[in-house]
């Protein structure tokens, strides 16, 4: 099959949004070229450019094309505009159920004309989240301006040009020259194949692949780091943004100035990484290394010491930036910061700021009690939890907001619980983060995300489709986390309630504050699906149950899970759905058959056998989910399985005998009424 190679080579892209552009090229090529079948699609991105390699066809087959024209009764007019529109006359049309319709052969076509048709619509539309106008003359655009346009196949130049008749689209047309890297080998490069364009780059200091030079980064760092003892702090996402902005990565290390060393570790990392895109190194016992490391994107003639000097003497300037801030912002307290939360504002319908607080304040004290945490710590950590907003620090480096205040609180001489709790109160921010255990702590965020969660519902600001701008669903996985790792038996729904009561009077009863419970329940169902368990069984007890206990749910649907793993519990989870069936047919016929079965009117034992178990599982069954034996409840559901068995084997349910029929439909009736306590079954899959 004939290799396609294109190479879109531009000026410098956006690290963020290289992957994206490399997975949109091939997405709209694997549209565009779907005639001639293409297979083994690759991407390739980088700072300067996007491309593709794929092979396909050497043809697009020949086809027969039908295209239905108007009706055979509409008026003359609309058959001439038809016929007019496709160049030909009435004679060419036949007459298909009711249709004039055109039938016209289309003649293979190559895969080079083909490209060629599609390239130029193609890149003209081509996705950017920005895109730019440059230069006179075309109304083409792009994320930075467009420079070159590799486009062979198997070797040879497909020709296209982006111009049109009232554009120049930029002079760009496809050819076979590419560049090398942007200061270690500028010159142009012809190119003749997929794998010769990579190796001939290579040579000229670019790397394609951005994983490449991900895992060039990572080795690189940590040879590195290692031959002096220490070690690069995680950061993948910091390897990914830096090899989209180095063709060619060459990594190096650097020195603090030790006046710097008596920062909070998170504000020099924190710095590093948003100002110029440093790594930060631990020693090994954990505590923060006077070194940090950096990625060049070229190779110093002089072992890199001048550029080495220069990045300290930049990160100085960064650091001293962040020194008058950590000494400014200690001058004031934490609490004489309160009254100034009153100026900033949380939310157009959701007031200030303050009045956020004097909302978590409230709920704190309430959470307090049901967590088994100190009430007064509990206030006044979530009086002082949001006091770093007005701090110069957080203002400069938002992603410090919890920690700094955690630093400040503890410079104010407040309590460690409360320190502690304003410094972890947006933990979990992700799933791999994790959750605070501190009595205070556990209370502070949970008081966080439930105001968080029920004043933006109220305020009509829930999550839709992927849009989530104020990041609830996160909230209320940060929600989840906390309750289910500290083993918390909190009532959700009187919880958001509570919560409600503290909003402006128009917003408390908002009708979009019911839908909370069932966003839980939903992110809960995610999470559990994250973990590899079975959703459905937290689905099927979670179906007519109104209980938002998060333990007792997840101990419920894990008791169920472990049921259905064994034979009995399979077999049962059959036998169920049967009875279920055979209750919705006869249901629709005559029914409901609900009631109590006559013990005198069972004819068989396998119906009387049926029947005593029953009288003897229900209650065993509701005894044990009164005293939270999930276990023990599904141990007794499972000893129907062999009755069960035997009664479908051996009776007839629809017995000719009216009486006898009905009696038997009231026995699989009360058997489901019975196994919707445990859970729906219908929601169980396979």
């Amino acid at each position: 099959m004939p290799e396609l190679l294109i190479e879109l080579f531009s000026e410098e892209i956006p690290a963020r949004m290289q992957q994206q552009a490399g997975e949109n090229l091939l997405r709209l090529l694997g549209e565009a070229l779907a005639p001639l079948n293409p297979v083994d699609a690759r991407s390739y991105t980088g700072p300067r450019r996007i491309a593709a390699s794929l092979n396909l066809d050497a043809m697009v087959p020949g086809r027969t094309v039908s295209e239905r024209g108007p009706r055979e009764n509409a008026p003359e007019k609309a058959l001439e505009g038809f016929t007019r529109k496709h160049g030909v006359s009435k004679d060419a049309l036949t007459l298909q159920n009711g249709f004039w319709v055109l039938e016209r052969e289309e003649a293979p076509i190559g895969a080079a004309a083909h490209i060629a048709a599609i390239m130029p619509d193609l890149l003209r539309r081509f996705p950017w989240p920005k895109s730019m106008r440059w230069g006179a003359g075309s109304t083409m655009t792009w994320v930075r301006p467009l420079r070159r346009i590799v486009c062979l196949l198997d070797g040879q130049i497909v020709p296209f040009s982006m111009a049109t008749a009232d554009d120049n689209g930029h002079n760009l047309s496809a050819s076979n020259q590419t560049e090398g890297h942007r200061f270690l080998n500028p010159g142009v490069m012809d190119v003749t194949s997929a794998a010769q364009w990579q190796q001939g780059l290579h040579e000229r200091h670019v790397m394609v692949h951005a994983a490449e030079r991900r895992e060039a980064i990572t080795t690189g760092l940590n040879a590195l780091a290692q031959a002096e003892g220490l070690s690069i702090v995680p950061d993948a996402g910091l390897v990914d943004e830096v090899s989209g902005l180095v063709e060619w990565p060459v990594p190096f290390l650097g020195q603090i100035d030790p006046i710097f060393m008596d920062l909070p570790p998170e504000v020099m990392q924190v710095s590093m990484r948003v100002n110029q895109r440093y790594f930060a190194l631990r020693n090994s016992d954990g505590s923060a290394a006077p070194r940090f490391a950096f990625v060049a994107n070229i190779i110093p003639t002089d072992d890199g010491s001048l550029v080495v000097s220069g990045n300290e003497r930049v990160l100085r300037a960064r650091f001293a930036d962040a020194r008058h801030f950590w000494n400014l912002d200690r001058k004031q307290s934490l609490a004489s910061r309160v009254e100034g939360l009153n100026t900033i504002t949380f939310h157009a319908k959701l007031g200030s700021q303050g009045e956020r607080t004097r909302r978590m304040v409230r709920l704190a004290a309430i959470l307090a009690d049901m967590v088994g945490a100190p009430a007064a710590l509990c206030e006044r950590a979530a009086e002082l939890s949001k006091t770093d907003l007005t701090t110069g620090m957080v203002g400069e480096f938002p992603e410090l907001q919890g920690v700094m205040g955690g630093y400040y609180a503890r410079h104010d001489g407040e309590q460690p619980e409360v320190a502690q709790a304003i410094s972890e109160h947006y933990t979990p921010r992700g799933p791999g983060d994790e959750v605070p255990v501190a009595p205070v702590s556990v209370v502070l965020g949970l008081a966080d995300r439930f105001d968080m969660l029920t004043a933006f519902f109220a305020a009509g600001e829930k999550p839709s489709g992927s849009g989530d701008p104020f990041g609830l669903r996160r909230a209320a996985l940060g929600i989840i986390r906390l309750i289910r790792e500290n083993g918390l038996r909190l009532d959700l729904v009187k919880l958001f309630t509570l919560a409600a009561e503290a909003l402006p009077e128009p917003l408390r009863t908002a009708p979009d504050l019911a839908l909370l419970p069932q966003f839980i329940a939903e992110r809960l169902r995610v999470q559990v699906r994250t973990e590899g368990a079975r959703h459905d069984c937290l689905a099927a007890i979670s179906v007519d149950n109104e209980d938002t206990d998060i333990v007792r749910l997840l101990a419920r649907a894990q008791a169920l899970q472990t049921m259905l793993e064994t034979e009995d519990g399979q077999n049962l989870l059959a036998a169920t759905r049967r009875a279920a069936n055979i209750l919705r047919i006869e249901d629709k016929k005559d029914g409901p058959h609900e009631g109590m079965p006559d013990p005198a009117l069972f004819e068989q034992d396998e119906e009387r056998a049926l029947y005593a178990t029953l009288q003897t599982v229900e209650p065993a069954v509701e005894q044990a989910f009164a005293a939270e034996h999930f276990a023990d409840a599904m141990r007794a559901a499972a000893s129907l399985r062999q009755p069960l068995d035997r009664f479908f084997e051996d009776v007839t349910v629809n017995a000719p005998d009216a009486a006898l029929r009905l009696n038997r439909l009231k026995l699989l009736s009360r058997l489901v009424r019975m196994m919707r306590l445990i859970a729906d079954f219908s929601q169980i899959e396979g």
